[in-house]
């Protein structure tokens, strides 16, 4: 089975990109998605989040904050990490858990870091999806009704556009200039036989 990952900065459009692939018939893990799963259902996950940032990222009914949660880890670089080093094992493992339910000998794996974790090395090849910072900036905002300090704070966490194209064995652009379909479709045509 090949496994492609698929990533980009915040506000690039990597979900519209995965949402074409999945019209492909490619299957499409979504990390993010994952993550917020595991932070609800595994009892470890949990344990280990409340012994590193205490009861405060946690509402009344147990329930995992994540916006105060948000708060804390994208003001501390070594916070950002911690959490990192909770959440990216249990979705690695529940990614090849996944990886091993799935019958298509093409998978993708939707994440926001990629290379900075180093899992570009489990993969076959990454995508990268790449928009100019400003555009970037205005899809979150509106998105996500964060301010732009919110934005601005959690793209300084990421590696920039320029790094991850560099890094990229494909690169689809969003920049609101070039039509998406047609490179996606180039790009599924190089990977797919």
């Amino acid at each position: 089975m090949k496994r492609i990952g698929l990533t980009g900065g915040i506000g690039s459009g990597k979900t519209t990109v995965a949402r074409i692939f999945k019209m492909l018939d490619v299957p499409v893990y979504n990390s993010d998605e994952a993550g917020k799963r595991i932070t609800e259902e595994d009892p470890e996950v949990k344990t280990k989040i409340l012994n590193r940032f205490g009861p405060n990222v946690f509402d009344e009914s147990g329930r995992l904050h994540r916006g105060k949660l948000a708060k804390v880890v994208f003001q501390d670089p070594q916070a950002l990490n911690d959490l990192n080093e909770i959440i990216h094992p249990a979705v690695a493992a529940d990614f090849q858990t996944w990886c091993e339910q799935q019958t298509s000998p093409d998978v993708l794996k939707e994440a926001a870091i990629v290379f900075e974790q180093g899992l570009d090395k489990q993969l076959d090849g990454v995508i990268v999806v790449e928009a100019p910072d400003a555009l970037r900036m205005k899809r979150v905002m509106k998105r996500n009704d964060m301010s732009e300090e919110e934005v601005l704070q959690r793209m300084k966490q990421q590696w920039s556009q320029e790094d991850l194209v560099h890094r990229a064995d494909w690169v689809i652009h969003n920049d609101e200039q070039q039509l998406l379909i047609p490179q996606v479709l180039d790009v599924y045509s190089r990977i797919i036989p």
